[in-house]
Parts: C-alpha cells; sequence; structure tokens
C-alpha cells in the first residue's frame, strides 16, 4: 500500500506497529481462556451426569467398584461409596463393607451422616462381635437423639445382648421400648417383632 497517496492511514499503520500485534496476541490469549472454561465446564457437567448416571445403573459389586475408581472425587462419590458398601455387606464381605464405612465416616456429606455408623455397627453384628456392635449402635442412639435411625439403633443393641446371651436383659430393653414408642403404631410394631424373634431366639437356644 502507498503511504503517500493515502496518508490518512499513516497513524493507523504506526499503531499497528506499535500496539497492534501485542492486542491481537492478548485477544487470541482470552480466547484461549474463554474456550478453556467453556470447555472444562462443558467436562465437569459431563462428568457429573456420567457419576450420576453410574450411582443410577451400576448395580453389580464390580460396577460400584468401577465406579468409585473412576468418579472419585465428584459430588455422587458418597452415595456410589454407600451402595458399595451396602453390596459388599449384601455380599457377606463385611471386613470390606467396614473398611468403606469408615472410610466415608470423615466425608460424607451431612444428609447421609448417620448412614456409616449404622452401617459400620451392622457389620461388627454380622461378625459376631456383638459387644462391639452393640456399643456402637448404643452411641449413636446417644449421639443422636433425633435421628430417624434411633430406634433402629436401639432394636440393634437390645439384639445384640440377646445374641450375646442375656436373653432376660434383652427383653427388659424391648420392653422399655414398648412402653417409649406405645403411641407410634409402626414403631411399635417393630418393637415387638423382635421382641417375639428373641423370645423364639431364646426358645431354640435352650
Amino acid at each position: 500500500m502507498n503511504l503517500k497517496k493515502h496518508p490518512e492511514l499513516l497513524p493507523l499503520v504506526e499503531w499497528w506497529e506499535k500496539e497492534g500485534l501485542k492486542t491481537v496476541a492478548c485477544v487470541a490469549v482470552a480466547a484461549l481462556c474463554v474456550g478453556g472454561w467453556y470447555g472444562w465446564k462443558n467436562y465437569t457437567q459431563s462428568q457429573r451426569a456420567a457419576a450420576s448416571a453410574a450411582v443410577a445403573n451400576a448395580n453389580t459389586t464390580e460396577e460400584l467398584e468401577e465406579a468409585v475408581a473412576k468418579f472419585s472425587g465428584a459430588s455422587s462419590e458418597a452415595v456410589l461409596k454407600i451402595r458399595l458398601a451396602k453390596s459388599y455387606y449384601d455380599s457377606g464381605r463385611y471386613e470390606e463393607a467396614l473398611a468403606t464405612y469408615d472410610a466415608l465416616s470423615s466425608s460424607v456429606p451431612a444428609q447421609f451422616a448417620d448412614i456409616p455408623p449404622m452401617g459400620k455397627a451392622a457389620c461388627l453384628e454380622a461378625q459376631k462381635k456383638f459387644a462391639d456392635a452393640q456399643a456402637a449402635f448404643e452411641a449413636f442412639a446417644e449421639a443422636n437423639p433425633k435421628s430417624p435411625f434411633r430406634l433402629t439403633a436401639l432394636l440393634g443393641a437390645a439384639r445384640c445382648v440377646a445374641q450375646n446371651g442375656d436373653t432376660a436383659k434383652s427383653l427388659e430393653r424391648i420392653d422399655a421400648l414398648l412402653k417409649e414408642f406405645s403411641s407410634d403404631e409402626i414403631s411399635k410394631a417393630r418393637v415387638e417383632a423382635l421382641k417375639s424373634a428373641v423370645e423364639r431366639f431364646a426358645k431354640t437356644a435352650k
């Protein structure tokens, strides 16, 4: 271009030589940052969707183990680990279930906080460690008086007392629970069901 014929362009050429390349570089960097942000946003959204799908679709222990490993750190990780611990328990793999519940204790979201201690107590009971399980159930009930799992914990403790050989003491606890929950038909039915089971257990143990 002949600047002599277009002197009005001279200021633009001078600006380009001094600032133009720098400005283009800044715009390019900004574009990369914006593109990177949206790329990362899309990636994290797809990861969350995949983790949610894993929560819904993983059913076998192996599938749950794979999902837990793949989505470590995802918001759905706690739910996957809870399901994995339950799968271990249902398969009779009590040590692995106990370890999984134990690992969850320090990281589980507040809405799931009751599950690890109750799961650990159930695992101890399944391992026939009745004194330890009783202590775990009682500790939970004492620490969480308003928890919806309180009655479950108290029934678990009474059940462990019976399995540890003291049927009379277990029935005393159960009768106390019948009085406490006499106005709640559903809770009362649960307590009565345990009382019948303990009485049958006592007869077969003789």
